[in-house]
């Protein structure tokens, strides 16, 4: 799966072959089919298990929302930083959403985990509290999953990438 994965974020969907994934993997093409049928069949197996990893993060709970959002920010990058494989989960899912040579199956099953509907309920949890600025939540779930998302980007692509201070991310919530 990781082989899969780094040649998926690097080559693309449509350009990586199952033969390409096997090289690399130093496997016959016969013993990766013994593991995955088809290469679709091993992105859609990513693909679930970037959505159990995010619906992890996800779970409702009665934390204070602003402590939700950092220790998001702290795990994300704990993660990302410990773990390659999942940093480049947060690549592969974006390339999943956008490229037109997803499978529109599994562009179904990555879009049916949405990020941004619980968030907005903390977020306005924060705000009724007066701990998350004003403004549309919708919009500030926007802010806060697309820079945690493209720094995990950053640092999958290039690993030497220092992470912001976790306060930095959260600020883009936190009201002053």
């Amino acid at each position: 799966m990781a082989t899969g994965l780094d040649l998926f974020i690097r080559k693309g969907y449509a350009s990586t072959k199952i033969s390409d994934i096997a090289q690399h993997a130093g496997m016959s093409v016969g013993l990766l089919f013994h593991y995955f049928e088809s290469k679709e069949k091993l992105l859609d197996e990513l693909v679930t298990t970037g959505i159990s990893n995010a619906m992890s993060i996800m779970v409702p709970t009665d934390i204070e929302p602003l402590h939700f959002f950092e220790n998001t920010v702290k795990q994300t990058f704990h993660e990302i930083r410990n773990r390659t494989f999942n940093a480049k989960m947060f690549v592969l899912m974006n390339q999943v959403l956008y490229n037109e040579a997803t499978p529109q199956s599994i562009k179904d099953k990555a879009e049916s985990f949405n990020a941004f509907a619980p968030s907005i309920q903390m977020i306005k949890k924060g705000q009724a509290i007066g701990t998350i600025r004003k403004g549309d939540p919708h919009a500030l779930a926007v802010a806060f999953w697309c820079a945690l998302s493209s720094i995990a980007t950053e640092v999958a692509l290039y690993p030497d990438t220092p992470c912001p201070e976790c306060e930095w991310i959260v600020d883009i919530l936190r009201k002053k």
